[in-house]
């Protein structure tokens, strides 16, 4: 229980602190020490649920399914926070911010952590709503740091989209808490996860079947689901690509895990009912939407971080397929997707970062002869696309493998819209991509200053999980899967 309070109180105590330290200098280092500590805390906490199952108390419950969530949101909070330090004081140097504006950022980011961390961790599915939202908040301020009309524009739109699907997945919390008013003796307990599991059998299912409906579409807007997303690429484009980072590689992750946290429920309660499948099958059917549309619109996109956020939401897409398939091949490798996808995309936006900077702008079509003019920064991009892109022998094509395989299994139908969207996502990341690493450079591009070791650790450990996933990590991900699915893979 120390190691889930530190976890959780440590970004709590840094969000605090950062927004009354002055010096730059101070602040950055300041936030990569409490990113570490935090990391340090969540390796513990990963530590003790894997020797004593779980860890619950005090309204917060961690179990095998959200312990490697916690592990892999402070990793990435972490080694984001090691490149922002000196991308941001170079973007503080240019002008585009203050010193009030880094105080904000560096405050932002630390509450940004500790509601993610919070959703994670609570047994609360109120609490949960109250974190997904809290970090709304902060990720508005984010977005709108640099107070372009374009950046204000971009926060007002996630601002009102989000509030709208956070108001929908409320009233789905709502219809949750009075079906089990019917079932629970103590009216309390209404909100507590792990006691609805106990007793979903009894949840009515009418009411829990439409309650999955808002809680859906409420938090699917956070997933970046269509034909909700419409902020995500507008948010990733118009704030700190720091801040895109930890939005691609964690917020979309902690949205996803609520959706499947109640559709565990709501599969207990239709069990018996005329429709079983209900929740699965909304889920394929937004999940392959979203994944065949955001392919599509790689095509057409002309900024690099817009490109990339449509990426975003096409692996979304397909982890959103996956969970709704159900199976534990299909969970396996949702689970597996998760990891691999959070990983190469905040590698990618790191490296965009760097990109960005040496064309001066965000424009593809300027970005041109990286690796000419920076190599390091050039090979990263490349090495990045190629493993979102599901070429093997990186993790994203193993995951994107198991999907595959499971959904010949179960539903062969659907193999081929899966294939087809897979190429459609491909070719659009691969005709953006040969100019801008190979093209010829710009006259007068000089290189920057550049820190790859985050791009370098993260892409590492995705090539790691292709070639061999360690026996710890597939244990680990085999019982949250048995938790999801009631099944274990191997």
């Amino acid at each position: 229980m120390n190691a889930l309070l530190l976890t959780l109180a440590l970004p709590f105590a840094g969000a605090v602190l950062l927004a009354l330290v002055r010096p730059l200098a101070v602040a950055g280092w300041l936030n990569v020490a409490i990113s570490t500590t935090s990391f340090g805390a969540a390796a513990w906490l990963a530590w003790t649920v894997a020797t004593a199952g779980e860890v619950a108390g005090y309204g917060f419950r961690v179990d095998v399914f959200n312990v490697y969530l916690v592990a892999l949101t402070a990793f990435v909070g972490m080694t984001t926070s090691v490149f922002s330090r000196p991308y941001m004081q170079h973007v503080c140097r240019t002008g585009m911010t203050t010193e009030r504006g880094m105080r904000i950022y560096h405050a932002m980011y630390q509450a940004f952590m500790f509601t993610m961390l919070l959703a994670l961790t609570t047994d609360s599915l109120g609490v949960l709503w109250v974190a997904v939202e809290g970090a709304t908040l902060a990720t508005v301020l984010l977005v709108s740091l640099y107070r372009t009309p374009e950046a204000v524009e971009a926060a007002w739109k996630y601002f009102i989209l989000c509030g709208v699907g956070i108001a929908l997945a409320l009233f789905g919390t709502v219809l949750t808490y009075f079906a089990a008013q019917h079932v629970l003796t103590e009216p309390g307990a209404g909100l507590t996860w792990s006691i609805l599991y106990r007793h979903a059998a009894d949840l009515e299912p009418s009411v829990m079947g439409l309650a999955f409906v808002f809680l859906l579409v409420g938090y699917g807007t956070k997933v970046g689901l269509v034909p909700m997303h419409q902020w995500l690429p507008d948010a990733h484009s118009e704030g700190p690509t720091p801040m895109s980072a930890v939005l691609s590689g964690l917020l979309l992750n902690v949205a996803l895990y609520a959706v499947v946290r109640i559709k565990m429920l709501v599969d207990g309660s239709l069990a018996a009912s005329a429709s079983p499948h209900l929740a699965g099958h909304l889920l394929m059917g937004f999940g392959l939407v979203s994944f065949l549309v955001a392919g599509l619109f790689l095509h057409r996109q002309r900024d690099i971080k817009r490109m990339f956020s449509y990426s975003s939401i096409e692996h979304m897409g397909l982890m959103t397929f996956a969970f709704g398939l159900g199976g534990p091949l299909a969970t396996f490798g949702a689970l597996l997707h998760m990891l691999v996808h959070s990983l190469t995309k905040s590698a990618i936006f790191i490296t965009v970062g760097h990109a960005t900077h040496i064309a001066g702008t965000q424009r593809i079509d300027n970005i041109r002869g990286l690796i000419r003019t920076q190599p390091m920064v050039g090979w990263s991009l490349l090495l990045g696309v190629i493993a979102i892109a599901g070429f093997p022998p990186f993790g994203v094509f193993t995951s994107e493998f198991l999907l595959l395989t499971a959904t010949m299994q179960s539903q062969p139908w659907l193999t081929v819209a899966l294939l087809t969207g897979l190429a459609i996502a491909f070719a659009g990341l691969l005709r953006h991509l040969q100019p801008m690493v190979y093209g010829p450079a710009p006259e007068g591009q000089r290189p920057v200053a550049a820190n790859m070791l985050p791009v370098l650790l993260h892409l590492a450990l995705v090539l790691w999980l292709g070639l061999s996933i360690p026996p710890f990590l597939v244990e680990w991900l085999n019982r949250a899967t048995e938790l999801i699915s009631g099944a274990h893979l191997v």
